[in-house]
């Protein structure tokens, strides 16, 4: 059987010259299809008149619930609302009939219901996802989520046949493959939103050729570095984030379906046809684990987080950075906000709220870990509590890489500012003591007698530069006047070497290296 799915990674460690753009739709899997039954008229009007009731706003009269045999009495309003999810995971919509029909067609090809029914199945579930795309579907509460909603219309539509579609299924195992092909997808559409970032730093970085800017660490200006190797600094931080990703997918890419509510069944279904059908790598080999565990959301969640954490720095940086003390970057109208009450502000907005967006994303974490951490074995009612964390801190992330994109497509930096803002700070103290290092000096005493410089250079206001020769050999004979090819941000800059560093030349080699691997092209 082909997968229903062809999914293809996004991102450049496995398609290099792939323009970025979003993830493409699953391709749907090529079950035999039968034409709509005609609906009897009474069946019609059923529909007709419920969906009529619901234009009106009136409430649909209550039903039997699918699984209320064994009850004499409904359930409470109050216990319906606050039981219902149909509210959010009608979101798992197209994955949820993606699992029907491979199911329906692997019981069809076990013999557990005829090709008649399986053609009436496949058939009804593509007219029900016609209709929810079309807005035409009535999403009821009173059918508790997703898949009872979806059940009872295909019941209402085909009548029998459809009673025959839960056979050997659970809601438990339903529910969770829908949500493993749900974050299999929203990975994808992550992995081509990094890569667009990442493209978009890049040619920011190719925009500043040799610019020079401070190096920071605590906060105090350290050692001067090219803004390309501080961009680039984010473009690996940002392929990490998406190999992680990558990683969760390969991890997750199991399938639950058959495992039940948790025993599996004693019927004779094929769960590798169904996880073949769904594109699965295989079936999951214990049906216990398969409808109990949630540590793909965890571990996606967890990327996720990582994901917000570096794009939190990120705005940090530029927020300063566009500050009236830094100054180093401007962005443009389109990417800024203004003031209610000052009329001169201008506000990096975007990326403060890229900063502020990173605590729900690390806080829906936190709710899924609280919420795993004393369940007992097997599946348990509390996990219908993972969707909406997942589905917010994916929409959040989305949210954040684009906008950051948009950003970063949109900022200028002010090379005068940066020019005059570098001499301070005696950034090419640690050059100069590699200096000393190349005269025979061993580091320590390299240190001490560059730090006794700059003492000299905060006495009399100056910088190491201006020192003069008599003044250097004061402190120590060693220098010669070959020193002065050390000092400078400039000549600071060009003497690193090692590889990785910020070293025109090396940083050159980085560019090159990104260029390549995501397929830009640039003169």
């Amino acid at each position: 059987m082909k997968s229903l799915f062809h999914h293809t990674h996004h991102h450049s460690l496995l398609l290099p010259n792939q323009l970025t753009g979003p993830s493409p739709s699953p391709r749907r899997l090529l079950f035999v299809r039968s034409p709509i039954r005609r609906l009897p008229p009474s069946s019609m009007a059923s529909t007709s008149a419920s969906a009529a009731a619901a234009a009106a706003g009136a409430e649909p009269k209550k039903e039997v619930k699918l699984w209320g045999g064994r009850f004499e009495e409904s359930v409470t309003d109050a216990v319906e609302r606050f039981s219902e999810s149909v509210s959010f995971d009608k979101e798992l919509y197209r994955h949820d009939i993606a699992g029907s029909k491979a199911h329906a067609s692997m019981l069809a090809h076990q013999g557990l219901i005829t090709e008649s029914d399986r053609d009436s199945i496949l058939s009804g579930l593509d007219e029900i996802e016609r209709r929810i795309r079309a807005g035409e579907f009535v999403w009821r509460q009173d059918r508790e989520d997703v898949h009872m909603n979806i059940e009872a219309e295909l019941t209402d539509l085909i009548g029998e046949p459809a009673k025959k579609l839960h056979t050997a299924r659970s809601r438990n195992d339903q529910v969770v493959t829908d949500l493993r092909l749900w974050c299999r997808e929203a990975i994808d559409r992550l992995l081509a939103r990094i890569k667009q970032l990442q493209v978009s730093l890049v040619n920011l970085a190719i925009k500043n050729k040799g610019l020079i800017v401070p190096g920071y660490t605590h906060l105090q200006r350290a050692q001067p570095v090219l803004l390309q190797h501080l961009l680039l600094s984010y473009v690996e931080q940002l392929e990490r984030d998406a190999r992680r990703l990558m990683n969760c997918r390969d991890l997750m890419n199991f399938c639950p379906l058959g495992a039940c509510a948790l025993a599996g069944t004693g019927l004779p279904i094929n769960r590798f046809m169904t996880s073949d059908a769904l594109g699965f790598t295989g079936p999951l080999s214990n049906s216990i684990d398969a409808v109990s565990d949630r540590d793909f959301v965890l571990e996606f969640l967890s990327a996720t987080s990582i994901i917000a954490i570096h794009l939190s720095r990120l705005g940090e940086e530029w927020v300063l950075w566009a500050s009236e003390e830094f100054g180093f970057l401007t962005p443009s109208d389109s990417v800024s906000t203004g003031s209610s009450i000052m009329p001169q502000k201008k506000n990096p907005d975007p990326m403060e709220l890229v900063r502020g967006k990173s605590a729900r994303v690390v806080g829906n974490l936190v709710t899924l870990l609280v919420l795993c951490k004393g369940l007992p074995q097997a599946y348990n009612r509390d996990l219908q509590e993972d969707k909406e964390p997942l589905f917010d801190s994916v929409r959040t992330i989305t949210g954040m890489l684009e906008v950051t994109t948009e950003f970063a497509q949109n900022i200028t930096f002010n090379h005068a500012r940066i020019q005059k803002a570098l001499p301070a700070g005696h950034l090419d103290a640690t050059t100069l003591a590699d200096y000393l290092v190349k005269k025979g000096i061993p580091f320590r005493t390299s240190h001490d007698i560059v730090g006794r410089s700059v003492a000299l250079c905060v006495s009399r206001n100056c910088q190491l530069l201006d020192l003069s020769l008599d003044e250097l050999r004061s402190i120590n004979p060693v220098f010669e006047d070959d020193v002065y090819e050390y000092l400078g941000v400039e000549n600071s800059v060009e003497k690193f070497c090692s590889y990785g560093s910020t070293g025109s030349e090396c940083v050159a080699e980085q560019i090159n290296s990104w260029v390549s691997k995501l397929g830009i092209s640039h003169p």
